[in-house]
């Protein structure tokens, strides 16, 4: 596992912890050592902190996923603003924990990763096809088409597009879509669902074919035509 975080205190403890857990961490203080790691070998996951000198963490992530590198990554943020957040996911994070955050959250926040990581390397390996309402999924190869017009998905976005698909006309409660995509729930405070069903929505909207992923209040999301 690699953590880069600049504040010297925070890195040592915080690597002491991991270690503690049973990780193997490689912790460095800044985004180019950080790619620097990551180029020489793969890790198991990713913990970045956003503020770092050089390269913060937001770059390494968007280097990373430019470069089709799909490591679980995890964002530490002292900001708290929902927009602060959302430039994490939108730069390919995974999830992210706020700071001062209690290092339990992080081994939650890791564990839950690391769970979606295995599960999504064996679907990579299935075989087979599913549709619905104009959308195609290649399971094995995960390519998604919307009307024949193939769509760039990130893993979680078709992840959560494979489930809504699955279980077309059918209500997907918040907590159940957190389990089965994020491996843990994550509170009815949390915008991680909603910023990926927004990705969904965008990717998936054409001239004629609005995207058919809808809002039920209070509930959930489900997949169906509109009414």
């Amino acid at each position: 596992m690699l953590l880069a975080e600049d504040d010297r205190a925070i890195r040592h403890a915080l690597q002491r912890a991991l270690t503690l857990e049973g990780y193997e961490v490689t912790a460095v203080p800044d985004g180019v050592q950080a790619l620097a790691v990551v180029h020489k070998g793969r890790p198991d996951a990713l913990v970045l902190d956003v503020m770092m000198p050089g390269i913060d963490g937001l770059q390494v992530c968007r280097v990373l996923r430019e470069g089709g590198d799909r490591t679980p990554i995890l964002m530490l943020t002292a900001k708290v603003e929902t927009s602060d957040r959302i430039a994490g996911l939108d730069a390919g994070a995974d999830d992210y924990v706020p700071k001062p955050f209690e290092v339990e959250e992080v081994f939650a926040r890791l564990r839950a990763l690391l769970r979606r990581a295995g599960s999504t390397n064996t679907d990579d390996c299935a075989d087979g096809v599913v549709e619905a309402l104009g959308i195609r999924l290649d399971l094995g190869a995960r390519r998604a088409w919307h009307h024949e017009q193939e769509l760039e998905l990130t893993r979680t976005e078709f992840n959560l597009l494979e489930l809504l698909v699955r279980n077309h006309g059918n209500v997907l409660g918040h907590a159940l879509i957190y389990e089965r995509i994020w491996g843990y729930d994550f509170g009815p405070s949390s915008k991680n669902l909603a910023v990926y069903i927004g990705y969904l929505r965008r990717k998936l909207h054409q001239p004629g074919h609005p995207a058919p992923i809808h809002s039920v209040r209070g509930v959930g999301y489900t997949l169906r035509e509109a009414p």
